[in-house]
């Protein structure tokens, strides 16, 4: 399979910005895919990143993926921001604490954090009921999607909310308004892609009082990693998995994810998207953003109106 992990070393089209100068972010699961984006973006913005996971360049997690922390805070760093990186297993409590008692130390403040911990690929059984899906696996998949994240708000927002104005972010699969009449295949998965969602509408409940902000962000379909690799492609000619998924033309870059997450954060009055499910593609249309190729994919749009639709593939008008 391609490596194209190296590929993201490029800055050459960063969509430079200091607006986050000065900040702190927390990308936790920023190894790879969106988080990577993300973390890449907001040190674009020039934002200081703690990217955490749990590839390192000593020991691989059970992904056996290429991709590590390392690489990620180095790209953070090469895009204009400062990237540190902290390996953390984030079903561990002890070990997000002295995360978060880190930051405290080095920083004095936490103005964002990403919640993008996942894992749940190689655990998911599509188009199976729950009682033929592995009950280990729909388990394990609720400790990592769900139990990390409250794990991780538990420690980070009570330091993000020490001053006003902290962001949240619940990176999630698919716009609620998508998710309330999709079924996402798989039981497990379903419930904690729309769990994100309804955790940012509670953590706004709670944070609103400290003039904080809690959004769920869902990427469209995303030219992951790992999913250039189940297509044997590179970002470079990605457009040749159309032959083999022609769908796949509606896809767009984790940076894409970035630069919605940037965008926000940068924004005095981001408190009005306070516990609402937003998306890259939407946000892009508001904060008029594209991705690096220069198009500004539209994909939950596309996905209801085109592919679920039945229609042949064509992003014309959606991208």
């Amino acid at each position: 399979m391609a490596n194209t992990h190296c590929a993201w070393s490029s800055v050459e089209d960063k969509h430079v910005t200091a607006a986050l100068s000065g900040k702190i972010a927390l990308v936790a699961g920023g190894t790879r895919g969106a988080g990577r984006g993300i973390a890449l973006e907001l040190g674009a913005a020039g934002a200081t990143v703690y990217v955490t996971g749990r590839t390192t360049r000593e020991k691989q997690s059970e992904y056996g993926r290429p991709e590590t922390i390392e690489e990620t805070a180095e790209m953070v760093t090469a895009a204009g921001g400062e990237g540190i990186a902290v390996r953390v297993d984030h079903t561990m409590p002890s070990e997000v604490e002295v995360l978060v008692e880190r930051i405290r130390r080095e920083q004095g403040r936490l103005d964002i954090l990403v919640n993008d911990i996942w894992g749940g690929e190689h655990l998911t059984e599509w188009n199976k009921p729950v009682w033929e899906h592995s009950l280990d696996k729909g388990l394990h998949m609720l400790r990592l999607a769900i139990d990390t994240h409250l794990i991780t708000a538990h420690f980070a927002l009570a330091l993000m909310v020490e001053r006003p104005g902290g962001l949240l972010v619940e990176l999630t699969d698919g716009t609620a308004e998508y998710n309330a009449t999709h079924y996402r295949l798989c039981p497990y998965y379903d419930l904690v892609k729309t769990g994100a969602i309804r955790m940012a509408w509670a953590h706004a409940k709670d944070l609103a009082p400290h003039d904080a902000t809690a959004v769920a962000l869902t990427p469209g379909w995303m030219r992951s990693e790992m999913m250039l690799d189940i297509f044997n492609v590179r970002e470079e000619n990605w457009r040749d998995a159309t032959s083999v998924q022609p769908h796949f033309i509606i896809s767009e870059t984790p940076r894409f994810t970035g630069r919605a997450v940037a965008a926000v954060a940068a924004d005095p009055e981001r408190v009005r998207w306070s516990g609402q499910s937003l998306s890259s593609g939407g946000l892009a249309k508001i904060y008029g953003f594209d991705d690096v190729d220069g198009s500004r994919p539209d994909c939950w749009r596309y996905m209801d109106e085109v592919m679920d639709a039945g229609k042949a593939a064509d992003a014309t008008g959606y991208r």
